[in-house]
């Protein structure tokens, strides 16, 4: 084994996630390439391409499982369309509607400004601004 799957196989026994060769195998895919937004099809058909062999089900699950241990954040599109973002830290995103892409917004490219104050018993967790782009 590899030191980026010892890596990983540390990352996961740290938020309390048993490094399964499943686990090990998607999330070489999810993080070796620096910051990335995938949807469960498109890490469905990259795990497929390199011969790896799991369920659309299991990249759910995986998926899920990365997100509630803070390895990932979940972004929800429309309904029933979420991308997952290797970039955990509090940013923006424009979603291109035509290519199904979201990218990232640069640091300092949006300002939100007038937030409202959380109800009774509540504190703000974080604000999620996506910016829907189409072509001229």
């Amino acid at each position: 084994m590899n030191d980026q799957h010892l890596s990983l196989a540390d990352r996961l026994r740290t938020v309390g996630l048993r490094p399964t060769l499943q686990r090990l195998a998607l999330g070489d895919l999810l993080f070796s390439g620096g910051d990335r937004h995938v949807c469960a099809e498109n890490l469905h058909a990259e795990a497929r391409a390199a011969r790896i062999p799991v369920s659309l089900a299991t990249v759910y699950n995986t998926l899920n499982q990365f997100t509630e241990a803070g390895l990932l954040r979940e972004i929800a599109i429309e309904g029933d369309r979420s991308y997952f973002d290797t970039n955990t830290s509090n940013h923006f995103h424009f979603f291109d509607e035509q290519r199904h892409e979201l990218m990232d917004i640069e640091v300092g490219g949006l300002t939100i400004t007038g937030v409202p104050e959380a109800p009774a018993g509540k504190v703000i967790d974080r604000i999620d601004v996506i910016v829907r782009l189409k072509d001229a």
